[in-house]
């Protein structure tokens, strides 16, 4: 097994300008240093170093400081290996660190990984949608993220082999990684509550709502009732997935009973959230308990620290690329794993005042 390495800023740039150097996003000639590092959001020594990587690559030729690089068509040879659709959920998960690692070692193990023009937000998580979208691009296997259970259905029995990164893939004979967070969710709850919680709120995906709760979600529901709290839509509420419709549903839990505890599904979410509540003077832990579902390595600089379940991705990337090279070589791999999650207690959670 190759050993993981994690990718510099640099080379997740220069992997992220290859990916769209291969989907033809940027066409003949790549944007000028200033025009991508504004574009980007990064500075434009990072954007001279990734250019220069991708130049030792054979990628691309430049011309002097101030003329563009010029897109030199991919060789042959890189088509050798198999064609790996990635199909995301949303547009800024690209930039994932793990994604670009992944789309790495893909690459390093001989196959074309190829980023769908369209995610599942994009297609409004419609299943006749994904299959129309699905069945017009030419790949070996898919690699899907965060799919609901019908598409996955859909996938599963579909001619293309397709493997599952997180998402509802339980009980579906299909590949699939991910972390098992149920065990860790649990201990959140008996935790919150041993703190004198019992208005405690998961905020989730309308796709992890309906028709019928995931398995973390009806975990969670399970695990309040345990502990004597009556449970329903205060809950698990529902909201529109949108700015605003997050924004409501922020507005709605805080206009006339407050949870104690907030439990967002994601980093994207606890971010705004958190900065929802800090507008409007709820601090935390002083006011209201925060927890986030997912690891992130800015949690460390937070101060306090952010309470949230902690999972390593690397035998994720490691497990998809093992999943790839079994179907390179004709082998039926429908074999799932779980990655073991565990809580960390920060200090976002405290006794309710």
């Amino acid at each position: 097994m190759k050993p993981f390495r994690s990718l510099t800023a640099i080379e997740q740039l220069a992997a992220y300008l290859r990916t769209e150097m291969q989907a033809g996003a940027l066409g003949e000639t790549m944007p000028g240093v200033h025009r991508l590092a504004k574009e980007l959001g990064v500075g434009q020594k990072s954007v001279g170093a990734a250019m220069a990587l991708l130049e030792r690559e054979g990628l691309v030729i430049r011309h002097g400081e101030r003329r563009r690089c010029q897109i030199l068509p991919q060789a042959e040879s890189a088509k050798s290996g198999l064609r790996v659709g990635l199909l995301l959920y949303e547009s800024y998960d690209r930039m994932e660190p793990f994604l670009l690692e992944l789309h790495h070692l893909i690459e390093n193990a001989g196959h074309v990984p190829v980023f769908s023009s369209k995610t599942l937000m994009d297609l409004g998580i419609d299943l006749e949608r994904v299959k129309d979208y699905v069945k017009h691009h030419e790949v070996d296997a898919w690699v899907v993220f965060s799919v609901s259970t019908d598409i996955l259905e859909w996938f599963a029995t579909g001619p293309v082999p397709a493997f599952s990164v997180f998402g509802q893939r339980h009980r579906l004979p299909i590949a699939g990684t991910g972390p098992d967070k149920v065990p860790a969710l649990r201990e959140v709850v008996r935790r919150l509550v041993g703190l004198g919680h019992r208005k405690i709120v998961r905020v989730v995906r309308e796709d992890r709502r309906k028709p019928q709760p995931a398995v973390l979600e009806q975990a969670f529901l399970d695990e309040l009732a345990a502990q004597g709290i009556t449970t329903g839509d205060y809950n698990l509420p529902e909201w529109e997935e949108s700015p605003e419709g997050f924004k409501q549903c922020l507005d709605n839990l805080f206009r006339l009973t407050p949870p104690t505890a907030l439990f967002l599904d994601e980093v994207f979410f606890f971010t705004i959230a958190q900065h929802y509540l800090a507008r409007r003077g709820i601090l935390s832990p002083e006011h209201v308990s925060l927890i986030c579902s997912d690891p992130d390595p800015s949690f460390d600089w937070f101060l306090p620290r952010v309470s949230h379940i902690q999972w390593d991705r690397r035998p994720v990337v490691r497990r998809v690329v093992r999943w790839i090279e079994n179907v390179a070589q004709g082998k039926d791999d429908r074999r799932q794993t779980d990655i073991k999650a565990y809580f960390v207690e920060g200090g976002t959670i405290g006794p309710v005042r």
